[in-house]
């Protein structure tokens, strides 16, 4: 099972810290009590600069043999590592490169510095994309007793490829089912591509998200009166089917009830849901047994803790970097929150 994750062979320490529990590959360092960020720089191995170096190309004459002098190319730069000496890709000239440090202030800046609990982080590969994932002080609570912790996870990269990623996720500790939940004109996640003033943007970016207290109280809101909408199974098979539709063609059948048109694989995958969602001692809790939050617990806990994957970064990517995981289980949200607003049988006809 492939992890990436960076060896580094100057200090023989892999890029990875995580507080308590070790992660799936059993790799870096644990520690036991939560770090600030400079701590948690340094046990993930993160504490390294990057830096953008001139690239140079060989010259040829007009005969085609190579000149004893290079030229340089003026359109792009290597981003590398000083200290180790490798090269982590190939940018433009308006790139700009975000420090490792300067990835935590978006943390950081959420809550003044103060209150912010880092669990993982790490590098991959060279050390050219690096991961952070922290959870927010206090809960969302659903009910008497289910409580969900609200976590945030941030990745950027040093080789020119993919952008600055962050997101929120809710995560009900009762199954650790991760909940991607957008709510009014806030999203879950915010891109910010490598350019000027990125790291300004990146210390705003909470902003833009809406992840505060406030956002908090609206989420704890909304699962509370998803509690007191009682749902049938019926309903909730139709929920499930519209939630996990993979195109326009079976969401036709699904609506014109073409039950023998939807194919073997589609039927199974809606089947284990369903059935997750009858048998999961989570789903029969007060909180989520034949009431819409417990639908919505259903996708998300099949996507979770049901579901193959080929391997832990797959299940990542699936479930947080905007895969066929996090589609689903938006779509169950959406889904929901049509249903709440609306006319149950209407939505789920």
């Amino acid at each position: 099972m492939a992890h990436n994750i960076h060896l580094n062979e100057q200090t023989g320490q892999h890029s990875f810290f995580s507080v308590k529990e070790k992660a799936w590959h059993g790799l870096g360092q644990i520690v036991q009590d939560y770090p600030t960020s400079a701590e948690a720089i340094k046990f993930a191995g993160l504490d390294y600069e990057v830096v953008k170096q001139d690239i140079y190309t060989t010259c040829y004459n007009a005969d085609g043999q190579p000149m004893d002098f290079t030229k340089r190319i003026k359109s792009h730069h290597a981003t590398m590592r000083p200290d180790t000496g490798e090269v982590l890709g190939v940018v433009g000239k308006d790139y700009e490169i975000i420090q490792n440090r300067d990835a935590f202030s978006f943390f950081d800046s959420i809550v003044g510095g103060d209150g912010i609990q880092y669990e993982t982080a790490g590098a991959l590969g060279k050390g050219e994309r690096i991961f952070i994932t922290a959870k927010l002080p206090g809960y969302i609570k659903v009910g008497q007793e289910d409580l969900i912790e609200q976590y945030l996870f941030l990745t950027t990269s040093h080789d020119g490829f993919g952008s600055i990623t962050a997101a929120f996720t809710p995560v009900r500790i009762v199954c650790n089912n991760t909940l991607n939940a957008a709510l009014r004109n806030f999203s879950n996640a915010i891109k910010i591509r490598h350019t000027a003033n990125a790291k300004d943007r990146l210390e705003q970016a909470h902003k833009v998200m809406g992840i505060s207290n406030q956002l908090s109280g609206q989420l704890e809101q909304l699962f509370n009166q998803w509690t007191k909408v009682k749902i049938t199974d019926q309903q909730l098979q139709q929920l499930i089917r519209l939630a996990l539709v993979p195109n326009k063609e079976v969401l036709d059948d699904i609506q014109n009830c073409r039950w023998d048109e939807l194919s073997t694989n589609f039927n199974n995958i809606c089947n284990s849901v369903f059935e997750y969602a009858q048998t999961s001692p989570t789903q029969q809790t007060e909180t989520t047994k034949g009431n819409l939050f417990g639908a919505y617990n259903a996708v998300t806990g099949y996507f979770q803790n049901v579901r193959h994957y080929r391997d832990g970064e797959a299940k990542l990517k699936s479930l947080l970097y905007g895969g066929t995981a996090q589609l689903r289980t938006q779509k169950a949200f959406n889904l929901c929150v049509a249903a709440f607003q609306g006319d149950l049988t209407t939505v789920l006809n």
